[in-house]
């Protein structure tokens, strides 16, 4: 206000309580999270248009003020990040929500997120992996359904995970899962969240165990630390998970507690 005195009621003044989301000296551009609708002018209450960028697919808030395009995250696309890109999938996670797979697209077309609002797309179901030449080769699997308080303590960890995608290496395959549960942490402290589980690649091919993109698991198994996540091989076990285990889980927990293991 002064230097607006000083220039003779001239120049020099700064507008305040800008409006229509609009912000600047002279309320001359769009504030922070919209951007500019060229077709209106800058007086127009719909000048600045609202960047809505996707809460999971976007890694900000805050849009482009020219093309409104928000910041997406790795395999995300859309001018809100609102899909996944050509050879990416949705997963459930919400730090890479969408995914390169070895699971063949249905079709080419982009695939929305799952989100408040947003409708649910079923990811596509993966192949069993091949069965091998000479199956004589293949370890017995522990897969039984009777989980006990002894089977229990035997091992280092037990989780409920949900398993979202997988790379094929040469003696490993290195699956993405989500960490829902964790009923016995282990030497590795296996925390929930986005995590690596490792599985030897001839025992996956055995289908022991067997894991299939989508599905979630209960998996008792052993610590490695050859490895930057979890190890599950044919001596773990690994079945797809029962609603119903949840409160099993929870007294093994008590019990261990209680140095009954």
């Amino acid at each position: 206000m002064e230097l607006y005195k000083l220039s003779g009621r001239k120049s020099g003044g700064v507008c305040l309580n800008c409006r229509h989301n609009t912000a600047g000296r002279y309320c001359h551009y769009c504030k922070e999270g919209f951007y500019r609708d060229e077709a209106k002018p800058i007086t127009h209450r719909k000048a600045c248009k609202a960047c809505n960028c996707h809460p999971v697919g976007s890694s900000g808030t805050v849009c482009n003020q020219t093309t409104g395009q928000c910041p997406c995250k790795d395999g995300v696309t859309g001018l809100t990040c609102n899909r996944c890109a050509k050879g990416y999938q949705q997963s459930r996670s919400t730090i890479a929500p969408c995914i390169t797979t070895v699971v063949p697209r249905l079709d080419g077309a982009d695939l929305e997120l799952e989100i408040k609002g947003i409708p649910q797309i079923t990811t596509p179901p993966n192949e069993p992996a091949p069965a091998p030449a000479n199956t004589d080769e293949c370890p017995s699997c522990k897969a039984s359904s009777q989980i006990n308080q002894k089977r229990y303590c035997k091992t280092d960890y037990v989780i409920q995970a949900h398993v979202l995608s997988r790379e094929m290496g040469e003696e490993y395959v290195k699956f993405t899962i989500n960490v829902l549960s964790v009923f016995k942490r282990g030497a590795r402290r296996i925390r929930r969240g986005d995590q690596f589980l490792y599985v030897p690649r001839k025992d996956l091919t055995c289908k022991c165990p067997k894991l299939r993109l989508g599905k979630k698991y209960l998996i008792l198994g052993s610590d490695s630390e050859d490895h930057d996540g979890i190890y599950t091989d044919s001596r773990s076990i690994v079945l797809q998970w029962r609603d119903d285990w949840n409160e099993r889980m929870r007294k093994f927990q008590r019990k261990e507690r209680s140095n009954e293991c």
